[in-house]
């Protein structure tokens, strides 16, 4: 398993992974932990993370670092030029060099008479469906004509008047998510295709000084029929459903194993799903049909479960949902479904104040739960033959506030971040890893928890090697009350390391928004730490719908004087006890 800087930085910043040697810093006074000697980013600076002897100047390119903390840590920040830079940092006797290379965030240049390498779009083979909208894309120099040939068709590509990039998504965590412009020469056209079948591969064009070059393009293009459909059926136990065909699109309601739907349109490894969604064609089983699959719904059904609460959906067929939540509702939409509903069974619940329902025309029905309390604790989907099952976890016991054990009745889950030699996480100025600290500061977690009452599951209780999903199986398997996956933080090259500390929360469902907001204010104000901020992000720790699920990064590996705290086995009792006491007073006031 790759290393990866952080969770955080990890799932959302790959520029940030680099390959850790593994040291001891006690066998060199002058010692870095990031980046490695020989470096890529397309950032326009890059920190020093290291530590050297405190009595000692520490020189980059001959200039003492001016901030080190009391230990000796240093955290420097240095522009880089396109291409290769070289800094050489020394104390005494002892010399590192680093060889760091910026590329450049624009695409490919086109050399010569030619498009630019990998720049031809459509980059893989497609299907649509007749008359859907076809675009074509290619960087060439200026003032080339360029055109594709398909089908009997020339289609013109124009030049693009104005060429505007987003930055990357982890841009929002060193607040700097302003688009771009790009300078290289952008080419672009449309076409549509009635006719079903296979219309062949995309010839490019490209003339320009009397000369012409032609290039094929990456794959065929197939035109769907519009009589005979694709079916493609959910074969894994969650599909993960996308809003475009790749894994840089956003997420939408994971789909249940045997959900069945029509297929509009594939790409590459990618088939499109009649409500919009996209998902790896891996994860479905693809078949001929000569009607797509719809249903009617009537009447539902409620019933108890122990800590549950089961709708029964009866369907026809097992068609896509969506899920939409707020802080006092949730909302089930089932899609390709045409309501037939006169009478509905949902009788007095223990979460459920009210079901509401209404048809949306043509093809969805939507149902609204709202809840009794703000507080949602979870909700789980699955189909049982042809029937959807919403699952509505019920509160944990009420407890008081004067009760010396809170959390009785409780199960908190603790996820220690990162694990083992193939996994460390960040890394501190002498080389401590994320995974070590973490793992100290969990078990005392766990303890202060115990003696506030809960019952406490520890996804590793040690040096272990897991991906996240692996730790996701364990919340689900679990079906736990809260899930706290603890971390300490980094920073993509673009960030300030000497300047940025404090506590995250990090959340995904808004079942856990609240959770990450309490805690986050809590630690922050109890502790009397720098407030880093609470963050909604896609990551893999804050997606599990059973329970509310937050991610905490509490505090910075790469910042010289955070680091200090961090390490301090009294400050490290005081977090434990703080966050303990933290869960205990929000489950308190729920």
């Amino acid at each position: 398993m790759a290393s990866r800087w952080g969770m955080v930085m990890g799932a959302i910043a790959p520029a940030m992974t680099c390959q850790f040697v593994v040291m001891n810093p006690a066998m060199a006074e002058l010692f870095v932990a990031y980046p490695p000697t020989n470096h890529i980013t397309v950032s326009d600076r890059i920190f020093f993370i290291g530590t050297g002897d405190p009595s000692s100047d520490v020189l980059i390119n001959g200039s003492p670092i001016a901030e080190r903390s009391s230990a000796g840590h240093f955290a420097p920040t240095l522009p880089l030029t396109f291409g290769e830079n070289q800094f050489t940092i020394t104390q005494g006797s002892e010399t590192i060099t680093f060889n760091i290379t910026r590329n450049t965030l624009e695409p490919p240049q086109p050399n010569g008479i030619a498009f630019a390498d990998g720049t031809l779009e459509p980059n893989r083979s497609l299907a649509r469906q007749p008359g859907e909208l076809i675009c074509f894309g290619a960087v060439a120099p200026p003032q080339a004509e360029v055109a594709v040939q398909l089908s009997g068709q020339t289609i013109p590509l124009i030049p693009q008047s104005s060429n505007i990039e987003l930055p990357p998504n982890y841009a929002v965590l060193t607040e700097q998510t302003e688009p771009y412009a790009l300078s290289a020469a952008q080419y672009g056209g449309c076409a549509t295709f009635n006719q079903p079948g296979n219309v062949g591969t995309p010839e490019f064009q490209l003339t320009l000084n009397g000369q012409t070059v032609s290039q094929a393009g990456s794959g065929p293009i197939e035109i769907l029929s519009p009589t005979t459909f694709q079916v493609a059926e959910v074969t894994v136990d969650s599909g993960i459903a996308r809003t475009g065909p790749s894994t840089n699109y956003s997420r939408l309601t994971p789909l249940p194993k045997g959900t069945r739907a029509a297929v509009t349109g594939r790409e590459g490894d990618w088939v499109r799903l009649d409500y919009g969604a996209w998902i790896k064609a891996a994860e479905v089983a693809v078949t001929s049909s000569p009607v797509p699959p719809t249903t009617t719904i009537r009447g539902i059904s409620s019933r108890q479960v122990p800590e549950w609460t089961e709708i029964v959906f009866p369907l026809q067929v097992p068609v896509p949902m969506s899920v939409e939540q707020d802080t006092t509702s949730l909302t089930l939409i089932l899609h390709n479904t045409v309501p037939q509903t006169d009478t509905i069974y949902f009788s007095d619940d223990p979460v459920v104040e009210r079901m509401d329902w209404q048809p949306i025309l043509p093809d969805k029905a939507s149902y609204t739960f709202h809840f009794k309390a703000d507080q949602q604790w979870g909700y789980k989907l699955h189909y049982e033959g042809t029937n959807l099952i919403l699952s509505l976890k019920h509160p944990p016991a009420a407890t008081t506030a004067n009760s010396s054990t809170p959390l009785d009745g409780t199960t908190i889950l603790i996820d220690p971040g990162h694990g083992s030699g193939e996994d460390l996480g960040a890394r501190g100025p002498n080389g401590y890893p994320e995974k070590d600290v973490v793992l100290l500061v969990s078990e005392l977690v766990k303890n202060e928890l115990q003696a506030l009452g809960a019952s406490v599951v520890m996804v590793r209780e040690g040096d272990d090697d897991l991906y996240p999903q692996d730790r996701v199986d364990v919340i689900n398997a679990t079906e736990p009350t809260m899930a706290l996956s603890l971390h300490y933080n980094a920073l993509p090259d673009n960030g300030d390391a000497l300047n940025t500390a404090g506590i995250g929360a990090f959340w995904y469902h808004p079942q856990a928004h609240d959770l990450a907001l309490f805690l986050h204010n809590y630690l922050v104000e109890t502790l009397d730490r720098p407030a880093y901020g609470v963050y909604w992000n896609n990551l893999a720790l804050t997606r599990p719908s059973v329970t509310p699920s937050v991610l905490m990064e509490l505090g910075f590996m790469i910042n010289p004087y955070e680091f200090e705290w961090i390490v301090d086995s009294e400050a490290q009792q005081q977090l434990a006890k703080a966050l303990a006491d933290g869960v205990a007073a929000w489950v308190v006031s729920r």
